[in-house]
């Protein structure tokens, strides 16, 4: 864990009674035992806020912005933690805005087919609302079940089915937020189309707080589909289940997910899974096709033919609501059984273009002998989105020091072979150091310029996300 070990005063006693005039006594914590809490996230950072508020009105949030700026107090928006990068820790101290409690569902309106939400429902719970009137929201991470809509915001979150769908910046209309000024703002439509001024809401998606606290969502809705196909493929190797993602993804028939998952995840998961692999199983593909059920089945048959490269071990659909329970299962098992073999691996999650992923596995594989740690990888095949997990202890100095001798030798390789250093993970703390190797110092220069328009005190989530101009 890493858990900071600065000291912070406790908040003065005007700060105190002012937040508490704000939201109430009762919605605030001073005491560091009930705060300790909200000092984390999945990035196993910690440190302690000088205090948590929660919020459960639009007016509330900007008062408690005017406020921080009046008392120059550093605020970090929160959801519920999910995240993975050190994106809500409040590292430099200050207080935690808790959105948990500004969880309204405010409409679904299926004539327009968008949702109208605040940032503290979850996505199981906006999906779930929406599935009743035949519509779903497309992002869907991993943690859905628990994770907020803000946080999916804030991270531009997708999951699986930003494949065919795409990611929260594709599937949101406009916003409602406060800056870290404290301003008021809407941004965007509610229609699908508008060109009208600049496109903030895209820019404030995946900001991760730094900018302006969303307050409410204008969310696209897309019908649920009639019917869906899934299937299972195995390879000799990665390389040819690589190549069979090329080759699906270069024909008319999208899929809604394709994950993938190479030897070592396989062998990972073999303890914690009913399905039986083929022992020759080198890697594997989980496709999903979705669409009217008229003609499905042809566009299950035309996916299964690309999927056909050299390498294939075994293809087959499933035919039954159980056997693709079955099949999913076997995907959800690699999580539990990676935490069960390194609770403390270091989890990246880079992009390349879908047909440089031979290449990356190949390298990775020579990184992997080079280094001496083993390197197990899956994820979004689709669009080249590959959760690339070094197995290493973190109370062994010396793996460690191999484990991020890996780490930047991974960051230049997928820079090199055109991709990214975050598909949807964030920034936050863990790569903010790196971005720089990504994006120019113009680029850089001008966001810290944003940044600054919107926060001129720089209380609003500092540090995170991307470097301060002094450091390049």
């Amino acid at each position: 864990m890493n858990t900071s070990e600065q000291k912070l005063p406790p908040l003065n006693d005007e700060a105190c009674k002012g937040l508490c005039a704000i939201v109430g006594k009762q919605a605030v914590l001073t005491d560091p035992g009930d705060c300790w809490p909200y000092g984390y996230d999945n990035s196993r950072r910690h440190a302690l806020p000088q205090a948590v508020v929660f919020a459960t009105r639009h007016e509330q949030v900007r008062d408690i912005l005017l406020l921080c700026n009046r008392e120059r107090i550093n605020l970090i928006p929160r959801g519920t933690g999910t995240g993975t990068t050190g994106a809500t820790v409040p590292d430099r101290g200050g207080v935690i805005l808790s959105l948990e409690r500004m969880n309204r569902i405010l409409a679904i309106d299926p004539a327009n087919r968008i949702a109208r939400v605040e940032p503290g429902v979850t996505n199981a719970e906006l999906q779930q609302a929406a599935g009743k009137r035949g519509f779903f929201w497309p992002p869907d991470p991993t943690s859905a079940a628990i994770c907020t809509v803000g946080g999916n915001l804030a991270y531009n979150s997708a999951g699986p089915r930003a494949v065919k769908y795409g990611t929260p910046r594709d599937n949101t209309l406009g916003l409602r937020a406060v800056t870290g000024a404290g301003e008021e703002m809407r941004t965007g439509v509610i229609t699908t189309k508008g060109v009208v001024g600049y496109d903030l809401t895209r820019l404030l998606i995946g900001s991760e707080g730094t900018l302006a606290v969303i307050t409410e969502a204008v969310l696209k809705l897309t019908p649920l589909a009639e019917a869906k196909s899934t299937l299972l493929a195995t390879y000799k190797d990665m390389h040819a289940a690589a190549q069979a993602v090329s080759s699906i993804m270069a024909q008319p028939t999208t899929p809604c997910t394709l994950e993938f998952m190479d030897g070592t995840a396989i062998e990972m998961v073999r303890n914690y899974s009913d399905l039986a692999l083929p022992p020759e199983a080198g890697a594997l593909l989980m496709i999903e096709v979705d669409g009217p059920a008229y003609g499905l089945d042809k566009a299950a048959e035309a996916v299964k033919t690309a999927a056909s490269v050299e390498g294939l071990v075994d293809i087959h659909i499933a035919r039954t609501k159980e056997e693709t329970a079955s099949l999913w299962r076997t995907r959800k098992a690699l999580s539990p059984a990676l935490r069960n073999v390194a609770p403390k691996k270091i989890n990246e999650d880079i992009v390349v273009p879908v047909s440089r992923i031979p290449d990356l596995i190949e390298e990775l594989d020579q990184l992997s002998g080079e280094t001496g740690i083993k390197i197990v990888n899956f994820g979004h095949a689709g669009n080249g989105n590959i959760h690339v997990n070094l197995l290493a202890d973190s109370d062994d100095p010396d793996e460690m020091r191999r484990a991020h001798q890996c780490l930047d030798a991974l960051f230049d390789l997928v820079l090199r072979l055109g991709g990214t250093l975050s598909g949807e993970h964030g920034v936050g703390l863990e790569k903010r150091d790196f971005i720089d190797r990504e994006i120019d110092p113009v680029a850089l220069r001008l966001m810290n310029d944003i940044r600054k328009q919107f926060d001129p005190a720089g209380i609003l989530n500092p540090g995170k996300s991307i470097p301060p101009p002094e450091a390049f």
